[in-house]
């Protein structure tokens, strides 16, 4: 779809990292409490998609939460800024997201969530962060910009919409759209049907059987991160593993898209999205590419695998 130049930059706002990192990291830690609460309650399911968040029209969502014969779900709205939790026999409760601790905030939810029966251990070190604090014990992450924590998750509403879109495109087992709160991520993945070798695992503070469960088979993965390490603005990823050979130096699009050897994998900045003519043709273009550069070189058997594109049109 084609916007114009303000329904584009309301629809697909400008995110730099730099000016709200203090708020990402803090609201990083924020969904890790969350996200934490549902793996602790929640039966296993193959590569960790218990353990997700959703994309909500307000913001991000556990979905229900089996809590013995009652259920419940928490909720970030990014419009009213409060969390909400609600349980299935009527009871809520809320706090208000404003700037103040990772402590902080565990202890409110903890405290929210037993005036509602609702009580919970979770495991208090960070995942996937370099130098985890304990949650209880984090004074050091407070900010909270609303401006920004919109802003973010009016992106994900964009990418999970076309995210969405692509997914269609594949019948083969494929992973439902979904936010991973270890790196943070938006994320989906599709699977050739074979098995992967074994994972070296190594990510920092994920065991390395979790790591090798999420890779026991072939994928090919696609998502979206605010930024971070060696690419230190927004972007739009895609990877495959085992990488076959020739998947680093296969062309792709848009021109704007490369492989990055520091995180074996092709990014596309943010910024040539919302600032394409139609920010949905150019990362469907992206996705599209990044995929069929993974499927061919990995020989995957695509016949099977993709659906006619005649049949993902609506009715």
């Amino acid at each position: 779809m084609t916007l114009s130049a303000s329904a584009r930059a309301h629809a697909w706002p400008s995110l730099p990292l730099e000016a709200w990192s203090d708020t990402y990291a803090t609201l990083h830690l924020w969904t890790q409490i969350v996200g934490k609460v549902r793996l602790a309650l929640s039966p296993w399911i193959n590569h960790s998609w218990h353990v997700t968040l959703y994309v909500t029209a307000r913001g991000l969502s556990t979905s229900p939460i089996p809590y013995g014969v009652r259920t419940f779900q928490i909720d970030f709205d990014f419009i009213a800024h409060q969390l909400t939790v609600q349980s299935s026999d009527g009871g809520v409760a809320t706090l208000a997201l404003r700037p103040q601790s990772v402590a902080s905030f565990y202890r409110s939810l903890m405290d929210e969530m037993a005036t509602l029966d609702l009580r919970v251990d979770i495991h208090t070190l960070p995942n996937e962060v370099a130098e985890p604090i304990r949650f209880d014990r984090d004074e050091t992450h407070r900010a909270y910009d609303p401006d920004y924590a919109n802003r973010f998750w009016r992106v994900l509403v964009q990418a999970d919409r076309v995210f969405k879109s692509f997914r269609t495109r594949f019948i083969g087992k494929c992973s439902p759209v979904h936010f991973f709160w270890g790196a943070p991520d938006l994320a989906v993945t599709r699977f050739s049907g074979r098995r992967a070798p074994e994972h070296p695992g190594g990510v920092p503070h994920l065991p390395d059987w979790v790591t090798r469960e999420a890779y026991s088979h072939e994928v090919s993965s696609c998502g979206f991160w605010a930024g971070g390490g060696p690419v230190p603005y927004a972007a739009f990823y895609a990877y495959a593993y085992p990488e076959p050979s020739g998947f680093g130096q296969a062309r792709v699009r848009p021109a704007a898209a490369f492989y990055s050897g520091d995180l074996r994998e092709f990014v596309l900045p943010y910024d040539s999205v919302r600032e394409a003519d139609s920010p949905d043709d150019a990362l469907l273009d992206f996705l599209q590419a990044t995929y069929e550069a993974a499927a061919n070189l990995g020989k995957w058997d695509r016949a099977t695998l993709e659906r006619d594109a005649a049949q993902t049109r609506p009715a």
